[in-house]
């Protein structure tokens, strides 16, 4: 085994390149981990944590280089191969002379000057994000800001002056959203229908999207509000603004207000507030002896006269005859609440690194003797690395690592389909679950339109042995299931 770093002085990227580029790099022959950033401070952490430390004086306008091979024959090839990704991922249309093409704008303002009814979508590291979404905001524009990582302070600051100038806040770290008909971030393909979504939640979003699709239920709009938005810190400052929005769509005929845990204050105003508009709101606010985010669903359903159909379960696990301890290893933060919520119910207290209650917090290795639940989307792991639901290479080494523990009983882990996410996640997780001996079940979140093919997914999980759901709160069940049969 080699570790080969090359630092090249000034050749910039920008950092959506270089994550694409990293990603690409780690399916290149022989290669065994690789990042291509640029040698900012966080990145040389990031760096050195993935074990591929700049052992040299850089600066951040130098480029890094780095990777560990399985043999030192391969490092000019590898090197040779990054080169052709960044060259591909960096070349630019040429509109050629006199076409009459504008160039491209350079600051947000200059692009909405450009387009006078457009929403900015802002996707730059967390600590610049706000300086963007200003710029919307001061315009009297609505915008999304699908990076995480900014600060509390911040998000506040912009979410008050927005509330001043009437534009709606999406985010900070809003993953999903639809507005007018068209999908945003991580967006699940859905027929337009009578039911519209403010959700402090991305993946809790799309699992309500795929719930409702396989039903037959379209959605006319899904508003993200971020995570944080109903914390006491932010107060609901944009699902107030979302909620009034909705509550003003002819198309809607029930809005649904989705929410990991939120602060119990900040619910009760924000419920309060839902009564008093003109469309009838369902709530979805997780929490401890709360309805799970299937049975909110059966709920939007049954207020539309709807049918409650079979939520599909594709393959079947069987207990395995040793282990104690029930593993959750999820890219969605808010599927990984409700299976705590669910699993807590059961088993009691549960460890994380996004714990339900300080006393139960994980530690930075994220292993411990007991039952856990990880959440590989949380900010922290999600620093100088695409999101899990892009690159699967944090979480497939931890599910290798639960796999040849044998305290571990049951594995539960999640799939989420949709625009932006892995082409083909069950290429890289069907081989890998081939060699797990536990029981895996898994919930697939998608629908019938997503491009990744739902059926075809849900198809090769289960041929490699998972069980796997279309219902999160069902795949907790069936796990805890699986764990009482062993005991």
């Amino acid at each position: 085994m080699i570790t080969h770093v090359d630092v090249r002085s000034g050749a910039y990227a920008d950092s959506v390149t270089l994550l694409q580029v990293s990603r690409q790099a780690q399916q290149l022959p022989g290669v065994l981990a690789a990042q291509v950033a640029m040698a900012t401070p966080l990145n040389l952490d990031v760096l050195a944590g993935m074990g591929l430390p700049v052992e040299r004086d850089v600066s951040p306008n130098d480029l890094v280089i780095a990777f560990r091979l399985e043999s030192a024959d391969g490092v000019a090839d590898t090197l040779a191969g990054i080169d052709a990704l960044l060259a591909q991922a960096s070349r630019r249309p040429d509109a050629g002379a006199g076409s009459g093409e504008l160039a491209p704008p350079r600051t947000t303002a200059a692009a909405l000057r450009r387009t006078p009814d457009a929403i900015a979508l802002v996707s730059v590291p967390g600590d610049l994000a706000v300086l963007e979404a200003m710029d919307a905001v001061e315009a009297g524009r609505d915008v999304m800001v699908f990076s995480d990582n900014m600060p509390l302070e911040q998000e506040v600051a912009l979410k008050r002056l927005a509330a001043e100038r009437g534009s709606l806040v999406m985010g900070p770290d809003c993953g999903t959203a639809v507005v007018g008909g068209l999908g945003l971030g991580f967006a699940n393909v859905v027929e337009p229908g009578p039911v519209g979504i403010v959700a402090a939640s991305g993946t809790g979003t799309q699992q309500l999207l795929a719930l409702l699709d396989h039903a037959g239920v379209g959605v006319a709009s899904a508003l993200g509000v971020g995570g944080r938005d109903l914390s006491a810190g932010v107060g609901g400052l944009s699902t107030r603004e979302a909620l009034r929005r909705l509550d003003g769509e002819r198309a809607v005929e029930l809005i649904v207000l989705l929410s990991k845990p939120p602060a119990p204050e900040v619910a009760a105003a924000i419920t309060s507030y839902a009564d008093t508009l003109a469309t009838p709101v369902a709530t979805a606010l997780l929490g401890p002896g709360a309805p799970d985010l299937t049975a909110a669903a059966e709920e939007v359903l049954a207020r539309l006269g709807v049918p409650v159909p079979d939520w599909p379960v594709h393959g079947l696990a069987h207990p395995a005859p040793s282990g104690r301890w029930l593993r959750g290893l999820f890219v969605g933060g808010t599927l990984c609440d409700e299976a705590m919520l669910i699993a807590t119910e059961a088993l009691g207290p549960v460890r994380s690194n996004i714990p339900l209650s300080p006393d139960q917090a994980l530690p930075a290795g994220l292993t411990a003797d007991a039952h856990t639940f990880v959440d590989f989307g949380d900010d922290t792991l999600t620093v100088g690395r695409a999101h899990p639901m892009i690159d699967p290479t944090l979480r497939l080494d931890h599910l290798a690592r639960a796999a040849a523990d044998r305290t571990t009983a049951v594995i539960l882990l999640d799939v989420v389909l949709g625009h932006g996410a892995d082409a083909d996640p069950a290429a890289t997780l069907a081989p890998a679950l081939a060699d797990v001996p536990q029981p895996v079940v898994v919930t697939l979140v998608g629908t019938a339109g997503d491009p990744q093919d739902l059926h075809r997914q849900a198809r090769a999980l289960a041929h490699a042995g998972a069980e796997v759901h279309l219902s999160n709160a069902g795949a907790t069940r069936r796990a805890l299931e699986l764990l009482e049969a062993r005991r």
